[in-house]
C-alpha cells in the first residue's frame, strides 16, 4: 500500500477527488483507500483547506510519502494553495500529482501552466498534473493511473526499520486506546509491544486494522489503526529502546534567509506531532532547538518550523539528538562550525566521530548503524579509528610522565588510566594496550627491557609450544626444560614477555585480553567449569585466568 496526502485551498475539490477515486466518503474519518488499475493499493488523508488550514495538511502530509494537490480551474492559484506548498516544500515532499479540477467548469489550461510555474522552485517541480473533473469524471481514470505510476516511484520503507507510529487521531472505548496514524516504516504485529508518548507506558497490540479489515500484521507504508489496552493522551506509539527521546536537538534549516532570521518562539512539526520550541540560531543555515515536549526522534529526521505569526515556515533537518551543552564563551561559533561540514542525513561515521566512543545500543538509538571503519570492541562498543589512536597516544604519555614522576613504582594503575582518558569502563582502557605498552598485574606499563639472548630463544621456544593452544599452560617440568625458572622466569615476566598468573600458571601476553573476548560472548553468567570449556584448557588455568580478570576490574564475581 501507499499513503497520499491531499493538499490545496479551500473548495478545490480535495475531498470530492477521493470520493470519485475511492467511491468512499473522507468526511467521516476522513481516510479512504482504493486499489488502483496498476495492481497496488493506495490510501488518502484526505486534509482541510480552510483558512487556519496548514497543521492540518503537515500533520497528513509529514508522515506521508506523497501528496495529491488540487487546484480548481475556475479559480486558479489561491492563499491557501501558496501556504499548502511552502508546508510541502519545507517537509521535502518529492512525490505528488497535481490535478486541476472542475475542468468541465473552465479551461484547465491557464491554470496548468499557472501551478506548474509556481511547483517549478519546489521539491514537487515536474510532478505528473491531470485535468479532471469529477461531475463528469473526466480525466478520473487518468488520475488513477498517475497515481500507479507515482507508486513506483515512492521507495519502498524498510519493514525491519524500528517503528514510530505518530497518532493523528485516537478514540477509547472498552477499555482499550485505539491510534490512527500512517506507518513510515517497520511492521506492527498482534501481540508486539509498543511504547505510548507521551505517557511512557508500554501497551500491547491487541489488534490491527488496516483498509478497513483486521490484520495481524502491517507493514509501512499504510494506513493503519492499532488497539491498545489502557487509555490516556497518544501523540505516537513507537519500538520501545530504538528512539531517542529527546527535548534538545541541532538541526539545519531550509529557509529563504539564515537562520537568524526566524523567530525564537515557533512550532516544531514532525510527523502529527506539534510542539513548541525555543530556537538558537547557529551558523547560517543551523539552529538549537529546545522543545518543550519529549520527542522520539533519530538522526536524519525532518520535519518543519512553522511561525505562526507571520505565517512563515522553514524545513529542518535533524543532525543530532545528543548535542553538547554550549556554556563556554564561544561553544555557539565552534559548534556551527563542526556542524557547517556535516550532512542533512549524518550516517554512523559523522555520528561516531562526534562521540568518539558510543555503544551499538547507542547509535540504534541515534537511528545510526555502525560504520564499516569503526573499531568493535568488547562490550558492544565502538570506537571512532582517529579518537582511539588518540586514546593509544595519550595512554603512552601517561605511563611515560608516570615513570619519570615514580621510578620506583612503575606502571600506571588501570584505574587511574581509565580516570585519566575519561573511559567508562576498565575493560576498553586495556583493550588501548598494545606494543610497546604493557598490561601486567593491573598496571600500564612502557617498553619492556630487551631480553638475554639466551632468555628470547627460551620464550620464543616457549611461544612455539603455545601457538596452537594458548590456554595450555604449560607443567613445571616444561618450563625447567625452557629454563623458564626462577630469576629468568622473573625477568621474562618483569619484560612482558610471559604473563605470570596465580598457581604457578604461565601463559603468553594477550592471552588475558584474548580470553576477555572469548568469555564475553558466553551466556552470562558462568561457571568456572564452562570457561574452561570455552577456553579448551583445565579448570585449573581457567580460575587464575579468572582471578586475574577479576583483579583487574575486568569481570565480575558472583557467589551462588
Amino acid at each position: 500500500m501507499h499513503v497520499v496526502a491531499t493538499a490545496g485551498h479551500a473548495g478545490h475539490g480535495k475531498s470530492a477527488l477521493v470520493r470519485a477515486l475511492t467511491g468512499m466518503d473522507p468526511e467521516g474519518p476522513r481516510d479512504a483507500w482504493t486499489d488502483l488499475p496498476s495492481g497496488g493499493r493506495v490510501a488518502f488523508v484526505d486534509a482541510p483547506g480552510g483558512e487556519h488550514s496548514v497543521p492540518a495538511v503537515i500533520a497528513a502530509a509529514g508522515p506521508a510519502p506523497a501528496v495529491l494537490f488540487a487546484v480548481a480551474a475556475d479559480e486558479g492559484w489561491r492563499p491557501r494553495s501558496g501556504e499548502h506548498l511552502a508546508a510541502l516544500d519545507a517537509l521535502g515532499v518529492r512525490h505528488g500529482v497535481l490535478a486541476v479540477t472542475r475542468s468541465d467548469v473552465a479551461d484547465p489550461r491557464l491554470v496548468l501552466r499557472q501551478a506548474r510555474e509556481r511547483l517549478a522552485g519546489t521539491s514537487l517541480r515536474g510532478i505528473e498534473t491531470v485535468a479532471v473533473s469529477t461531475v463528469t469524471r473526466a480525466g478520473i481514470d487518468e488520475l488513477a493511473a498517475a497515481l500507479g505510476r507515482l507508486s513506483g516511484r515512492v521507495p519502498v520503507p524498510d519493514p525491519g526499520a524500528p517503528v514510530r507510529l505518530w497518532a493523528d487521531r485516537t478514540r477509547r472505548a472498552a477499555g482499550l486506546t485505539a491510534v490512527t496514524g500512517t506507518l513510515g516504516a517497520g511492521t506492527i504485529r498482534t501481540g508486539d509491544e509498543l511504547l505510548l508518548l507521551p505517557s511512557g507506558a508500554r501497551r500491547r497490540v491487541e489488534s490491527i486494522e488496516c483498509d478497513g479489515e483486521p490484520r495481524r500484521s502491517v507493514r509501512g507504508y499504510a494506513r493503519v489503526t492499532v488497539a491498545l489496552r489502557g487509555d490516556g493522551p497518544v501523540t505516537a506509539a513507537i519500538s520501545p529502546g530504538r528512539w531517542t527521546h529527546t527535548t534538545c536537538v541541532d538541526v539545519r534549516t531550509r529557509f529563504g534567509e539564515a537562520a537568524g532570521r526566524l523567530a525564537r518562539q515557533m512550532i516544531l512539526h514532525i510527523g502529527s506531532a506539534a510542539v513548541a520550541v525555543r530556537l538558537r540560531p547557529l551558523g547560517p543555515d543551523t539552529a538549537r532547538l529546545t522543545l518543550n515536549a519529549r520527542l522520539a526522534l533519530h538522526v536524519g529526521d525532518t520535519g518543519l518550523l512553522r511561525d505562526p505569526v507571520r505565517r512563515t515556515v522553514a524545513g529542518v533537518s535533524v543532525l543530532d539528538v545528543r548535542p553538547p551543552t554550549l556554556v563556554r564563551r564561544g561553544a555557539g561559533a565552534a559548534r556551527a562550525r563542526e556542524l557547517a561540514s556535516w550532512p542533512d542525513r549524518p550516517g554512523g561515521s559523522v555520528v561516531l566521530r562526534r562521540h568518539g566512543l558510543l555503544r551499538r545500543s547507542e547509535l540504534d538509538l541515534m537511528g545510526c548503524a555502525p560504520p564499516k571503519d569503526a573499531i568493535a570492541l568488547d562490550g558492544g562498543w565502538y570506537a571512532d579509528p582517529a579518537y582511539w589512536d588518540s586514546l593509544h597516544e595519550r595512554l603512552a604519555e601517561e605511563v611515560s610522565r608516570h615513570a619519570a614522576d615514580r621510578p620506583l613504582t612503575p606502571g600506571v594503575p588501570l584505574e587511574t588510566a581509565r580516570l585519566r582518558l575519561g573511559l567508562p569502563t576498565r575493560r576498553l582502557t586495556a583493550a588501548l594496550v598494545r606494543p610497546p605498552l604493557r598490561l601486567r598485574a593491573g598496571r600500564v606499563h612502557g617498553p619492556a627491557p630487551a631480553l638475554p639472548a639466551g632468555l628470547a630463544e627460551a620464550v620464543d621456544r616457549l611461544r612455539a609450544d603455545m601457538e596452537r593452544a594458548p590456554f595450555e599452560a604449560p607443567r613445571p617440568e616444561r618450563l625447567a626444560e625452557l629454563g623458564l625458572t626462577g630469576g629468568a622466569l622473573a625477568a621474562a615476566e618483569r619484560a612482558g614477555a610471559v604473563l605470570r598468573l596465580a598457581d604457578g600458571v604461565v601463559l603468553l601476553p594477550g592471552a588475558d585480553r584474548e580470553a576477555l573476548r572469548i568469555l564475553s560472548e558466553l551466556p552470562q553468567p558462568f561457571t568456572p567449569g564452562q570457561a574452561g570449556d570455552a577456553l579448551a584448557t583445565s579448570r585449573r588455568v581457567a580460575v587464575a585466568l579468572l582471578r586475574h580478570l577479576d583483579g583487574l576490574g575486568l569481570t565480575e564475581r558472583r557467589r551462588s
